[in-house]
């Protein structure tokens, strides 16, 4: 049974501490919107993840989906929880992060929690309460102009207040730093009894400082790094392997791109070099959508018979000026438009054969996981801080395909756009082979 459970805001985020738990002993399964009824217990995992697609959702129906998912996961059996967003505190002065989290902690009867989106593997660190992104404040990374969730603030402190109705507190880093009895000691004092507490923290020391200091609290907060202080009952190398996929050799692949992020963008320039590679015409998917969308499977297809081995790689940008401004054109937003249309590729990909797909940005996976109807996700062979492969049972026919409940076994591999060495596209299918 359970003892774990985490909800998480959206699917890159889901699998990015799947794997951390993977690492750090629990037997891990991601599970894709709210569960109804519990999930089955025949697999037997430590921890439960859920995929949600709330980060960017209204703030009532991601609240709503929130506490939908908790209240599944307390049926299941779990008992501590962990509430997942992204590592570079992705939101906005009216996000969600702070009014899920305030709807969690009410609903658990809690009065305070941590907040702790620090996660160094992948550069991100958090000191005098302020975000960094490698060497630069989040104000002044790439992510200052996300075109979902522009971060023009690092200071975590006033970017949390206005979102919730608790106080939101500073755990400096001469605390944390000073270890986990000292972290107590400071909780212990009366002004620390409630509200969030934005913790400050440049290494993974001192995200297991945190673990250990708030191991008494029924829910925590922040990125995957904090998981890196959990300690789980199995061996994380041994689950890893267990659950790796074992694809036959001539196994059909294809990366699917709707980031914009600068680690994205680098990753499709390496791929582009060496991988066949068509990128989204939005002017043809805005003038006839199934038209083009029929031309990049046709590509797809044409590229795993003329270049075998050599998933083909279809993009949406390449560079910074492809990233097109809200409003600039009539119609449907570039974004949407994009994870659609990757979504439909992904799905009548799967029906034509393909069985790998590795997805980069947070709402694209979103968006071609519920295309393709799957349901879990059993992680398996990690490729990076954050980036796992995973398997799952897909159902890319609809009803009016009269095949609905045909499953079709596919390696997914979620990429939040940020993540990933720059040769990832390339070399992510090694651990499959």
């Amino acid at each position: 049974m359970p003892t774990l459970g985490a909800i998480a805001d959206d699917f890159t985020g889901a699998t990015d501490l799947a794997t951390m738990l993977v690492a750090r002993g629990f037997r891990t399964r991601v599970v894709v919107g709210v569960p109804e009824p519990p999930p089955p217990a025949d697999a037997d995992p430590d921890a439960l993840v859920v995929a949600l697609k709330s980060r960017t959702a209204p703030t009532a129906q991601a609240v709503a989906d929130s506490l939908a998912a908790l209240r599944a996961l307390v049926e299941a059996g779990c008992e501590r929880f962990y509430f997942k967003y992204c590592s570079t505190f992705d939101s906005t002065p009216q996000g969600n992060i702070g009014p899920v989290m305030d709807a969690l902690l009410d609903e658990l009867g809690a009065a305070r929690t941590v907040v702790v989106p620090a996660f160094p593997a992948t550069g991100r660190t958090v000191y005098r309460s302020r975000l960094f992104v490698h060497d630069e404040l989040l104000d002044e990374s790439p992510m200052r102009n996300h075109p979902l969730t522009p971060m023009r603030d690092s200071h975590l402190v006033r970017l949390l207040a206005p979102q919730t109705a608790r106080t939101v507190r500073q755990l400096p880093h001469e605390t944390v730093r000073a270890g986990a009895e000292a972290v107590q000691a400071r909780l212990a004092e009366p002004e620390f009894a409630d509200g969030a507490l934005v913790a400050d923290a440049t290494t993974d020391d001192d995200l297991r400082t945190l673990a250990a200091a708030t191991a008494s609290f029924p829910l925590v907060t922040g990125g995957a790094g904090l998981a890196l202080g959990f300690s789980g009952p199995r061996s994380g190398a041994d689950e890893a392997r267990a659950s790796a996929a074992d694809p036959a050799p001539d196994a059909k692949g294809v990366v699917l791109s709707g980031s914009a992020s600068a680690a994205t963008r680098a990753q499709v320039a390496h791929g582009a070099a060496r991988l066949p590679h068509r990128k989204l015409d939005l002017a043809a998917l805005r003038r006839d959508f199934d038209a083009e969308v029929a031309a990049l499977v046709e590509f797809a297809e044409r590229s795993w018979a003329e270049r075998p081995g050599q998933p083909p790689l279809l993009y949406a940008v390449g560079e910074e000026r492809d990233v097109e401004p809200a409003g600039a054109e009539p119609g449907v937003p570039a974004a949407e438009l994009v994870e659609s249309a990757l979504a439909r590729c992904a799905r009548l990909l799967v029906r034509r054969g393909a069985t790998r797909l590795l997805v980069a940005g947070g709402e694209t996976s979103g968006a071609v996981v519920t295309a393709l109807g799957v349901r879990a996700l059993r992680m398996g062979a990690p490729l990076g801080p954050g980036v796992s492969w995973a398997t799952a049972e897909a159902y890319p026919y609809g009803e009016e395909d009269g095949a609905a409940e045909t499953g079709v076994l596919v390696d997914l591999a979620l990429k939040s756009g940020n993540f990933g060495a720059v040769d990832l596209f390339t070399a992510a299918w090694k651990e499959l082979s």
